[in-house]
């Protein structure tokens, strides 16, 4: 109630109202484990980790959505210089067009999240105070729209949407793409592919910029650990690169901006890599891991080879 009176104050919204709504509330006691990170010595595998995403289920479903939105995705595309297959890859990696949003409630979601945050993990602090403030994003969404805040839906971490936008995401870059004086997220496609193009280009997508180049290695002069050393930040210009031992298709060797090799480990094979552009590192904006992102580049390739003739 403390933290609800806060909000109120901040926020300028009906004190009685934000007690009532948090109040209403319930805890999902299995939630907090979700948040828990793998136990240590884990192997991830990214041959595994993209088997998940691109199916042919998940590929026909992002066919038909391409097809039923193309001037949607060429106007997003013109207007922001997204490629319209970084936006069909993530709307059928987060929820596979609308298919998935989720089925908690999201005032429960996040408000188990930001009180009751499970200590055990290294970063509970800050994980709890990212939750708290997207409570009160979600209080403050909830009170201007005035709808009914124990209605809307969303994943366990309270991400909401065909894109799962978190609500400070829906503040801060969701858009009325089409025109119909409202946004919506969770119905409206054209809401959700302008919103999505909005988003990268607030995480300062290059348009035109390939996300990543293939890259080999030259044994002789190979120093991988310190091509790792930036883990996925675009550090390197290609000289440098090159100079590493890092060896770019004749694409990349044109490339002028900074790069990162990125390592996708496959369990007990040995990893594959590539070089992430600033644009591969846009995407992990969205959700921070580079096997994300490149299950979306890929996701989205294979459906535009799918939707060739």
């Amino acid at each position: 109630m403390q933290f609800a009176d806060d909000v109120a104050t901040r926020r300028n919204l009906d004190p009685a109202w934000v007690r009532t709504t948090i109040g209403r509330a319930r805890l999902l006691p299995g939630v907090p484990r979700l948040m828990l990170p793998p136990a240590r010595g884990t192997p991830k595998n990214w041959r595994a980790y993209r088997s998940r995403f691109i199916d042919p289920v998940r590929i026909a479903a992002g066919v038909r959505f391409w097809r039923a939105n193309a001037a949607t995705l060429a106007r997003a595309e013109a207007q922001f210089g997204v490629p319209s297959d970084i936006i069909v890859g993530i709307v059928g990696v987060e929820t596979i067009y609308g298919q998935n949003m989720g089925s908690f409630r999201v005032i429960d979601a996040l408000a188990t999240l930001a009180f009751d945050f499970p200590q055990a993990h290294p970063r509970a602090a800050e994980r709890q105070a990212f939750f708290r403030d997207e409570l009160e994003s979600f209080l403050s969404l909830e009170s201007r729209t005035a709808t009914d805040p124990m209605a809307p839906l969303g994943s366990y971490a309270g991400a909401m949407g065909m894109p799962q936008f978190m609500p400070s995401s829906i503040a801060k870059y969701a858009i009325d793409f089409d025109g119909d004086g409202r946004i919506d997220l969770v119905n409206d496609p054209a809401d959700v592919i302008g919103s999505v193009a909005n988003y990268f280009r607030a995480f300062n997508w290059q348009p035109g910029m390939p996300a990543l180049y293939s890259v080999s290695f030259d044994p002789a002069t190979l120093d991988l650990d310190a091509l790792l050393a930036p883990d996925i930040l675009p550090t390197f210009s290609a000289a440098s690169f090159r100079a590493k031992g890092a060896l770019l298709d004749a694409q990349g060797q044109r490339h002028t901006g900074p790069l990162a090799l990125i390592e996708l480990q496959n369990g007990d094979d040995a990893p594959t890599f590539v070089a992430g552009t600033e644009n591969f590192y846009a995407i992990t904006r969205y959700n921070w891991s580079s096997y994300y992102a490149m299950s979306v580049i890929e996701l989205g390739q294979e459906i535009r080879a799918a939707m060739a003739p």
